[in-house]
């Protein structure tokens, strides 16, 4: 098991050729702040640590209790990669591919349509402990996400390809406008971070490593609810995917 700490927790680990650096972070308890409001503790309604590896069908294991466990998918015999550390596991994704490529290694990994991953206009919190460098990034890199920006509604979890910034998108049923808010600082500086996103009302925040870096105005009103999957590490396997490249922990999703 991985340990429970206030921010984050950084193992040293030797694990040639990958990094050597692994962090555990709290899952929802840095939003602070003023995007923050008086409600309820939020619940965990979904959580993969991934420290219990993947089945032989390729199923990962959730761990709230409360979600629903992961498939892994893959184009090009792409593989998603598992590594061992003294507190758990973490996933590495395919490298990214050479522009003049014909043959593109991809892998994500996909859950279920749950409902409890739909909060419409309730206050709703998601992230994960992320590592990346500059050579990862090729276009924005999807982390997380359920729904899709130009069908119903979305959220997300990316990384800007310019600076390498980590952006939360929402997306509200029957209005095509995204709201994004992007940390002021790089998140693709191949070191470990904890991010998380908070909308409460009518405000989405970012944080990173506990500390909030970007804030924005949404309608109190936007609703998000939608009938697609819980996909992490891309959003589908067409040509321009905005794949995920790097590595990967404590993916989790908070509601209220």
């Amino acid at each position: 098991m991985k340990l429970s700490v206030r921010l984050l927790t950084i193992a040293l680990v030797a694990v040639p050729a990958v990094p050597a650096l692994a962090v555990t972070a709290t899952t929802g308890t840095a939003a602070t702040g003023t995007a923050t409001a008086a409600t309820a503790a939020p619940a965990t309604v979904a959580h993969y640590t991934f420290d219990r590896g993947a089945t032989a069908t390729g199923r990962v294991a959730e761990n709230s209790g409360r979600g629903t466990p992961l498939t892994i998918r893959t184009a090009d015999r792409g593989t998603i990669r598992f590594f061992t550390t003294k507190t758990g596991r973490y996933i590495g994704f395919p490298a990214r591919c050479a522009r003049t490529a014909t043959f593109c290694p991809r892998a994500l990994l996909q859950g279920s349509d749950d409902p409890d991953l739909d909060p419409g206009v309730r206050s709703f919190r998601w992230g994960a402990t992320l590592y990346l460098s500059k050579a990862h990034l090729a276009g924005s890199s999807n982390v997380v996400q359920k729904g899709v920006a130009t069908t119903e509604s979305q959220w997300k979890l990316q990384v800007g390809a310019t600076h390498g910034r980590a952006q939360c998108v929402v997306v509200g049923r029957g209005n095509s406008t995204a709201y994004i808010v992007r940390s002021s600082i790089t998140v693709a500086d191949s070191k470990w971070h904890h991010v998380q996103c908070v909308r409460i009302g009518g405000a989405m925040a970012v944080y990173v490593d506990g500390v909030a870096r970007g804030r924005v105005a949404v309608p109190a009103t936007l609703s998000i609810l939608n009938d697609k999957p819980l996909r992490i590490g891309g959003p589908n396997f067409n040509t321009n995917s905005d794949m995920y490249h790097g590595y990967l922990d404590n993916v989790y999703a908070r509601l209220g």
